[in-house]
């Protein structure tokens, strides 16, 4: 999930600190490091990349996506956060069918220390639980990673009932299966970075 770093429009209460043209350019070196980490377990065909993006029509997105050299995009659309991962997976649903992908992994372009290790890690653990979170310092996740359990007849359970922007999101979403027999594991916690506050705590 990338949102795409144009002047102003991205990172905005770190520009409040840095710059609209610095926030721009710390957003775009770490979308390319997501990207990075994300193509390496493609190339040992461990994944397949679909790049979801916001803040540009089909054409640009186009382009930008050749620019990754990432084959397969899609626009995020409207709406809060849960429906524009919902949207993902409905739209990615046959592709996955087609190919025999079992799980889906959600990850966000606000991590300068992500690496391989991680989506290594919610591969592994993929087998073992039906839900993957990665917890962040704002409240929310870095990652989430759905199996074929949740994909086939529990879709909505991760995103409904959310209170999306808060620091409540990662408890609310743990709430949602609370009445489950679904197992859950939490990744390791990062910080993702939205304000200047993020990065002098990474020091």
């Amino acid at each position: 999930m990338a949102k795409w770093h144009g002047f102003g429009r991205c990172k905005t209460r770190l520009s409040k600190d840095i710059g609209k043209s610095n926030s721009a350019k710390v957003q775009s070196v770490m979308t390319k490091h997501t990207i990075s980490v994300a193509k390496f377990l493609q190339e040992n065909k461990l994944i397949e990349i679909s790049f979801a993006i916001s803040g540009l029509g089909e054409g640009n997105c186009r382009r930008w996506s050749r620019e990754l050299g990432i084959k397969k995009f899609n626009l995020q659309g409207k709406g809060c956060l849960g429906e524009k991962m919902k949207r993902q997976i409905i739209i990615n649903k046959k592709f996955c069918i087609r190919h025999k992908i079992k799980n889906i992994i959600f990850i966000g372009t606000d991590l300068p220390d992500l690496c391989h290790q991680d989506l290594f890690n919610t591969l592994k653990e993929l087998q073992q639980n039906d839900l993957i979170l990665g917890p962040s310092n704002d409240g929310g996740y870095w990652l989430i990673g759905l199996s074929e359990k949740i994909m086939s007849s529990h879709i909505y359970l991760p995103f409904i009932n959310i209170k999306w922007g808060t620091e409540n999101v990662l408890q609310n979403t743990i709430d949602n299966f609370a009445l489950t027999k679904m197992k859950y594991k939490f990744l390791e916690k990062k910080i993702d970075i939205d304000t200047i506050s993020d990065i002098d705590n990474r020091k």
